[in-house]
């Protein structure tokens, strides 16, 4: 049994010739929701599928072997329901309100511009008739939707929107050589220039003005009085 562990969604990155040259095996939906399954491919060979848990496997995926082979998968035609709008007094939204009413009863569905597809269910087709759907069973390839975080999703990712980087920051000096009005709401604010600071007058010889001086204190000065002698008798 040929082992395979390895799947490239839709064949993606692999040369036109190498596909058209790979072996096919054709499988069902039932058999293609299961990431561990045995097939036989076109050239009779048993596989052993292998895929990590939740992988979903789709039409036109290959299967990469362990000797390096390449695996073509084909989604097998089925019996479903192809749910469409009526043709005589119906709407395109009448698509919308099926969906919702199948997507709450987590039904498996193939979303299509123009119609749906279920797996045969009596139930559900006679619920959709009531609103004036047309149901027609045919025998087709199944692809319903996988979940939005399922391993069979689209197989990109959408990388976050950077932020701008900011403005770089204006600086006024000698080689700033643009005109330009300061609105001083917004962007940058210019400092205050400090007031030079006053020189110290210094009194001197040289000194040609007027000015007053302030008035010395007086130094008090001692007055010596000889003492009286007394008079003779």
């Amino acid at each position: 049994m040929l082992q395979i562990s390895k799947l490239i969604a839709q064949g993606k990155g692999l040369a036109p010739v190498l596909l058209k040259r790979a072996a096919t095996v054709e499988l069902d939906w039932d058999v293609r929701q299961k990431s561990r399954f045995d097939a036989l491919d076109s050239l009779g060979r048993p596989l052993g599928v292998f895929l990590p848990r939740g992988t979903l496997v789709r039409g036109g995926d290959v299967l990469i072997a362990e000797d390096g082979s390449m695996v073509r998968v084909l989604a097998a035609p089925q019996a479903v329901l192809r749910i469409t709008a009526c043709a005589a007094h119906g709407s395109a939204f009448d698509l919308t309100r099926a969906a919702y009413h199948l997507g709450n009863r987590h039904v498996p569905i193939e979303l299509k511009p123009d119609h749906l597809k279920i797996e045969p269910d009596h139930v559900l087709a006679d619920m959709l008739r009531a609103m004036h759907l047309s149901v027609e069973a045919v025998n087709e390839a199944f692809e319903p939707e996988g979940g939005a975080y399922s391993a069979g999703g689209h197989g990109h990712s959408h990388a976050p929107v950077a932020a701008p980087a900011p403005a770089a920051a204006h600086v006024h000096g000698p080689g700033c050589n643009h005109d330009h009005d300061h609105n001083h709401g917004q962007g940058h604010a210019h400092a205050a220039a400090a007031a030079p600071a006053p020189a110290v007058h210094v009194h001197g010889p040289d000194c040609n003005h007027g000015h007053a001086h302030a008035p010395q204190a007086v130094q008090p000065v001692v007055l010596q009085m000889p003492a009286r002698r007394p008079k003779a008798p």
